[in-house]
């Protein structure tokens, strides 16, 4: 038998969510023999507690304990680590709910790799975002340079063992921010941190009757003090440097600036005053230059108002937050910068790194298709740039590069992102034809001088995942025609152009036989595919040997269909020997013979013997030389 679990809900008020959530675990892959669930009624007062008695009284590895009620769900929790016997803790609020095999996913990873925290993937429903998207699952990660610090709420797979030797507790009282202790302490103090993210292990519900602790109005002093004791904790256990800053930037980033936000509007001049006076030694002793570097714009004008008591533009800034919409962004020559009050103020203005949003703004980009439309590659897909305010105008485009050489392809583009380009390979090249050779292609976005610029990456979908097929162009009176070739790298997926088969040799798949007739008379046929082969282009066949000049046949081939095309013929006028067949696709400037196989993927060959006529001259001649030499 494996580990046994202790789930711990503390329950206040949420009759209505308790159905789906006690329903959750109780279709745990896990088993219910492994799996103990102690309920924690907090003083409900819409029937929830007789609810969870009734359902207790139907499932026997669920208690039910009944307390007044304590302001917050900490006590809920310490009670329940108080009762838990399980070798792992997992602490699910009542108005959430756990994807299937959660338990059982994270309870292996935590055997298997001897975990003390194990993180799942988590779920934000109902409009309330997750914290953090956890994309990669990792058997061992660092608080530094991964993001699960930035996620410290309760709902964790906690290793008992550490939580009994650590006597580690959750504070009680707090509506916000309870766990931070219990969570900061035990992480600090894990020897091994995990993460599952292929699986959808908690669903995170957003109430919409504004009953989330988050939603409710707490003492924010003293919320404010709480977490400067978490500011002293993290300062004790961590020395001073990048590390620490990286967790420290996360207690400004989550808690200390995101209360001057709402909460601080929503106060008079004196309650402003007072929070801000609260905040100021948490940003004397423990905001750096690095952290404040780090800081988004509306964080950083922040922090710069609280240091310097500032309060008149304080409340500027943050009420231009709270309309949602500060305008687009400034962008001044390659810099962005965020459109708030003060911004080049002649009556007063802030530096300008305070506004400066540039190393924020990422590229988004996907690429959703792409496909051949005659000598035109057409591309669709998005690109933006995130970071940047509404109303921003920013351009799209295509960039082509090979070996220093970089030509720009303009993309028509919406609000949304969502582009469209076309990739002329008669007019790519500062309006002249594209010339042979491997082109790079990325797509760039650009707002003012301030442009970036990205891989196109391979399209999603099985069309995509076919072999390259390298096809005809023809990029006008200037160049004729080539062979094109959209690739994506091994490597990453990135898409590249293949122009003159550089890389990939046209009509790879070129079959063909020998066929014996009536009298000896032999034919040689063969056919392959050729996307985009003029229809009135000749294609013949062309026998090979070494020492000798080709033989091309008298007659000529034929396209049929949208990719095929094919050729036979007889050997009339081919001299006697061994030949290899090939393809032989010609046009004005173009010239190209193809390799052709048989059935075995061997090359065809033909063997072609002399005629009788041919034979019978032969062997006068001999025998004329013969009788001469004889006299």
């Amino acid at each position: 038998m494996g580990s046994r679990v202790s789930v711990v809900i503390p329950v206040h008020n949420t009759e209505r969510y308790l159905q789906r959530c006690f329903d959750s675990v109780a279709a745990q892959s896990l088993g219910a023999d492994r799996i103990e669930v102690i309920a924690v009624d907090d003083g409900s007062s819409d029937g929830s507690g007789a609810w969870l008695d009734a359902y207790a009284a139907a499932h026997p590895n669920v208690t039910v304990v009944h307390q007044p009620a304590s302001g917050g769900a900490g006590k809920p929790r310490n009670v329940g680590i108080e009762r838990a016997t399980g070798e792992f803790l997992f602490f699910l609020d009542s108005d959430d709910y756990l994807g299937e095999e959660a338990l059982e996913r994270l309870v292996a990873m935590a055997e298997e790799q001897d975990s003390d925290v194990v993180y799942g993937r988590i779920v934000g429903i109902g409009g309330r975002p997750a914290p953090v998207d956890l994309r990669t699952t990792s058997p061992d990660v660092s608080l530094f340079d991964s993001p699960v610090y930035w996620t410290l709420a309760a709902y964790k797979l906690w290793r008992r063992s550490l939580v009994t030797a650590h006597g580690l507790r959750f504070t009680e009282g707090l509506l916000l921010n309870e766990d931070l202790t219990f969570a900061v302490r035990a992480l600090l103090d894990a020897r091994r941190i995990s993460v599952v993210a292929d699986h959808d292990c908690y669903y995170l519900e957003g109430r919409g009757d504004g009953t989330n602790a988050t939603r409710q109005d707490v003492d924010w002093v003293r919320q404010l003090a709480f977490v400067g004791t978490i500011l002293d904790l993290v300062a004790e256990r961590v020395p001073a440097g990048p590390d620490r800053d990286k967790l420290m930037e996360r207690h400004f980033h989550g808690e200390v600036l995101a209360m001057f936000g709402a909460p601080y509007l929503a106060r008079d001049e004196a309650g402003r005053r007072a929070m801000a006076e609260a905040a100021a030694p948490l940003l004397e002793s423990y905001l750096t230059e690095r952290i404040t570097a780090a800081l988004p714009p509306r964080l950083r004008l922040r922090a710069h108002c609280l240091r310097t008591g500032d309060l008149d533009r304080l409340t500027a800034i943050v009420a231009a937050d709270a309309d949602g919409d500060p305008g687009p962004t400034v962008i001044d020559g390659d810099r962005a910068y965020a459109p708030y009050p003060g911004f080049r103020d002649p009556a007063g203005a802030l530096p300008d790194e305070l506004y400066d949003l540039t190393s924020r703004v990422v590229l988004r980009q996907e690429l959703t298709d792409h496909h051949w439309d005659g000598p035109v590659l057409r591309l669709t897909g998005r690109a933006r740039l995130t970071g940047l305010g509404p109303g921003t105008g920013t351009r799209t485009g295509i960039l082509l590069r090979r070996q220093g050489y970089t030509y720009w392809i303009p993309a028509q583009s919406d609000e949304d992102g969502r582009y469209e380009a076309a990739v002329d390979t008669a007019h790519a090249a500062d309006g002249g034809p594209l010339p042979d050779g491997i082109w790079t292609m990325r797509v760039t976005v650009a707002a003012g001088d301030l442009a970036k610029e990205a891989w196109l990456p391979r399209p999603g979908g099985e069309a995509y995942d076919a072999p390259p097929l390298p096809r005809i162009v023809d990029r006008g009176k200037a160049a004729g025609l080539t062979v094109a070739t959209v690739f994506h790298s091994e490597a990453h997926g990135h898409v590249n152009l293949d122009l003159g088969a550089t890389r990939y040799a046209l009509g790879r798949d070129a079959r063909g036989a020998v066929h014996q007739g009536l009298l000896g008379r032999q034919t040689v046929e063969a056919s392959a595919t050729v996307p985009g082969w003029p229809a009135d282009a000749p294609v013949k066949l062309v026998l090979t040997a070494p020492g000798k000049p080709p033989f091309v046949t008298a007659g000529t081939g034929r396209s049929f269909g949208a990719d095929r095309v094919s050729a036979a013929a007889g050997l009339a006028g081919a001299a006697p020997g061994t030949w290899e067949l090939g393809l032989r696709l010609e046009a004005p400037g173009f010239l190209r013979d193809l390799p052709v196989s048989g059935p075995d993927g061997e090359p065809v060959l033909v063997t072609v013997r002399p005629s009788v006529r041919r034979r019978l001259v032969r062997k006068a001649r001999r025998t004329l030389g013969r009788v001469r030499t004889a006299g």
